[in-house]
């Protein structure tokens, strides 16, 4: 019996900060806005910090920040 493996692929979702909001929009178009009071450590980042994230099984982890947002 043949064995198949697939990898998962991986979603991609964009991610834009403003007005005091963080906004995800995923693939299907649908987005999701965050007030950034929710999240003290990104309402305080510099660009920098808030640009280092990669997309998580469960959300988005910001490395810099060490801080998970659970999409």
């Amino acid at each position: 019996m043949p064995l198949f493996t697939s990898r998962k692929q991986e979603k991609k979702v964009k991610v834009t900060f403003s007005n005091g909001l963080l906004f995800v929009e995923k693939p299907d178009g649908k987005q999701q806005a965050f007030p950034l009071e929710w999240f003290p450590k990104l309402q305080n980042a510099t660009d920098e910090e808030r640009e280092d994230w990669i997309q998580t099984d469960k959300g988005l982890h910001f490395k810099q920040l060490d801080l998970d947002v659970s999409i």
